[in-house]
């Protein structure tokens, strides 16, 4: 169903209004009104509900789930090392990766409102380039409901794996939005040799760069200032994202402070999945600095972790908890890094309600956007590029 206005909807909990459509984007929110406006097209009845843009889920794993499949029993070690060698071991008898499997997790992200994503891609010497091929056709048979950005990941290391550098520079060849890159220090043990390879393709290809970083304390900060001094070299500003980075929690204050700054000077932005036993980001002083954060749900049901239902607010409510977020302004904030805030993720100049942006609208039963987060109640509707993608928790593709 192809939608034309949303009528009576309450944008971020505020006054009611009508959302008109033109195509794929918002043409006006303008007050609501009785009337019909003569724009052809369906029309929605919001019945007052509460009204979001669509969620960004901007480190996220699709090509890994086992969604759908029956039940698979948590095994391996329990270390990042440990989670990746079961993971070669056992995703072959799982048939990973499918674009069945990649489908059925895109689903839950439109059931739960998502509507944008930017997703990590195992590029390695095992599956090569299929596990792109498998998520684009995942989000063609949705037909692009779910804008899906596919991130190059060499989930199994860089150096250490020779031909892996070969292999990312093919993805970024062949269209991936970025490249990523995992633990310079801890994974590969050659941090110089990683972040030289994996700078050198995005220089020369014109994509982003994610780098993966578990290590913690002072060998993570490290790896901060190495990633930091070659983004300014080579003129990467605004095309570099740290996920997870957890050793910034853990740092010093004057030492932190000192990192933030220059991390604000060359444009690196954050991916954070806020996992519960993890230090809290400065999430306020990265704020103040203009330092992009943004949220996933990293893998769902997959053999690093059973867990995991594809709902972005159940992330920003992680988030909100983690960081001690308590009064409606913070709660608030936090939505927006798991939707307007997290634009630049998917590569929107706009995401939000407002004119120009995608009509991208989360419909919810809920008094404000506090009320939402804390209940996370069942999505009324949602729709993707003007088209009702599902309803009463039903996806309609």
């Amino acid at each position: 169903m192809t939608v034309a206005i949303v009528r009576n909807v309450r944008p971020w909990g505020g006054a009611a209004a009508d959302v008109i459509i033109d195509g794929t984007r918002i043409r006006e929110v303008r007050p609501a009104s009785p009337a019909e406006p003569g724009t052809g097209g369906e029309s929605v009845d919001g019945r007052g509900l509460l009204a979001l843009p669509g969620f960004v889920n901007a480190h996220a794993h699709v090509d890994k789930s086992w969604w759908g499949l029956p039940w698979v029993p948590y095994g391996g070690e329990p270390t990042t090392r440990g989670r990746i060698a079961h993971e070669r071991a056992e995703r072959g008898r799982l048939r990973l990766p499918s674009a069945d499997g990649a489908t059925a997790v895109l689903r839950e992200f439109l059931r739960h409102g998502t509507t944008a994503t930017r997703t990590h891609v195992d590029v390695d010497l095992g599956v090569g380039l299929r596990g792109i091929e498998a998520v684009r056709e995942a989000a063609d048979r949705l037909g692009g409901a779910v804008d899906v950005e596919i991130v190059a990941f060499p989930q199994d290391g860089v150096m250490r794996r020779p031909g892996v550098l070969d292999l990312l520079d093919a993805a970024a060849a062949a269209g991936a939005a970025g490249i990523g890159g995992i633990d310079p220090a801890g994974i590969d043990r050659d941090p110089v040799a990683q972040l030289d390879g994996l700078f050198a393709i995005a220089e020369r290809r014109g994509v982003g760069l994610d780098i993966h970083l578990h290590d913690r304390g002072e060998l993570g900060a490290f790896q901060f200032e190495l990633i930091i001094d070659r983004t300014l070299r080579a003129g990467l500003q605004g095309r570099v994202t740290i996920s997870h980075g957890f050793a910034l929690g853990e740092l010093p204050e004057p030492r932190r402070l000192e990192l933030l700054d220059r991390f604000a000077e060359a444009g690196i932005s954050w991916a954070t999945v806020a996992p519960p036993a993890t230090a809290p980001l400065p999430w306020r002083e990265m704020a103040a600095r203009g330092i992009g954060i943004g949220l996933g749900t990293d893998g769902i049901r997959d053999l690093w972790s059973p867990f995991g239902d594809g709902d972005m607010l159940g992330i920003a409510l992680g988030f909100a908890r983690l960081h001690g977020a308590r009064t409606d302004e913070d709660l608030t904030a936090a939505v927006a890094l798991a939707s307007s805030q997290a634009s630049p993720f998917v590569h929107r100049d706009l995401h939000d309600l407002a004119t120009g942006a995608p009509a991208d609208l989360v419909l919810i039963d809920a008094e404000n956007v506090p009320d939402a987060l804390v209940r996370a109640p069942r999505r009324a509707l949602v729709i993707a590029g003007g088209r009702v993608v599902a309803r009463d928790g039903d996806v309609l593709l």
